[in-house]
């Protein structure tokens, strides 16, 4: 069983569509739709129904997933820590954030400028670890929103952005200049997974850490968010977003703090790479210099 194919696997499971995880792997689909068959065909068993809603994963494949990302991740690592005891420039940055962003490109071009020879990685992480890696150490240093767990993790502001609800643009509430919680009272929100941050969970599903779950479709990712407000007209919460698909809208909540952009890294941890993009990201999104 190679490491391709459980990377093919990971990201069908990830994204529950063949063309979502085919785009993400920079692949066409039939590829990806004959390696998975393949790996069906190795194991003797299906890991996804298939219907022509799209595809779903079945009690072996959810079990499957599990243990498939853990040696991913674990893979991961070990090639870090090669790298490492090779001496290669390398710095991976764990993000999730939005693409549109025009300070990230800013950011981009002055690391670049400043440290031409490092290779970057990039890994996005779903919902269930707002540090994108960065407790699991899979990532160096992240780009990401608070409030989350800081237990461990050194963490500087980079910004505010304005919280709203992400809604249909045939909602009734889609025209409203804001919004207050106590209109989505009766409401059906996207939820995030149990397993998830339950600080961030609880702040972007405007829950207790404790209290009771929203009801409504399970979300794992920014796009598995947006569609579920498309295909169900749920709603929920996000910062500001630069750009939104055709069909939704964004509304600001007046009565729900900001959330910050910030960028972390492990708190015990001294590189001279890390300090340097945190600097960088700070003089580029206008923070104060790092002391």
């Amino acid at each position: 069983m190679e490491l391709r194919a459980l990377r093919y696997f990971a990201a069908v499971a990830e994204e529950l569509h063949f063309g979502r995880a085919a785009r993400r792997l920079h692949m066409t689909q039939p590829p990806l739709s004959r390696a998975i068959r393949q790996l069906e065909a190795d194991l003797g068993v299906a890991l996804f129904e298939r219907s022509p809603s799209g595809v779903a994963l079945t009690a072996v494949g959810a079990w499957f997933y599990q243990d498939a990302r853990a040696l991913l991740d674990q893979a991961d690592r070990l090639r870090a820590k090669v790298a490492a005891a090779a001496g290669a420039a390398t710095l991976t940055v764990g993000m999730l954030t939005d693409d549109a962003d025009p300070a990230a490109s800013h950011l981009v071009k002055a690391f670049r400028e400043r440290h031409p020879h490092v290779d970057v990685q990039i890994r996005e992480a779903d919902f269930t670890d707002p540090t994108s890696g960065l407790r699991a150490g899979l990532v160096d240093v992240a780009l990401t929103y608070a409030p989350f767990d800081e237990t461990g993790i050194s963490v500087r502001r980079l910004r505010t952005d304005p919280v709203g609800a992400v809604l249909r643009t045939d909602d009734p509430l889609a025209d409203r200049e804001a919004l207050h919680l106590a209109d989505l009272a009766d409401r059906r929100w996207f939820r995030f997974p149990e397993s998830a941050d339950p600080i961030w969970r609880a702040f972007w599903n405007a829950t207790a850490p404790d209290g009771p779950a929203r009801q409504g479709p399970l979300v794992r990712t920014v796009h598995e968010c947006l569609q579920a407000v498309l295909w169900n007209g749920t709603i929920g919460l996000a910062p500001r977003i630069e750009v939104l698909p055709d069909g939704l809208a964004f509304v600001p909540l007046a009565d729900v703090p900001p959330s910050a952009l910030v960028v972390a890294w492990a708190g015990a941890r001294d590189d001279p790479l890390v300090r340097s993009f945190v600097r960088i990201a700070l003089r580029t999104y206008g923070a104060a210099a790092v002391s």
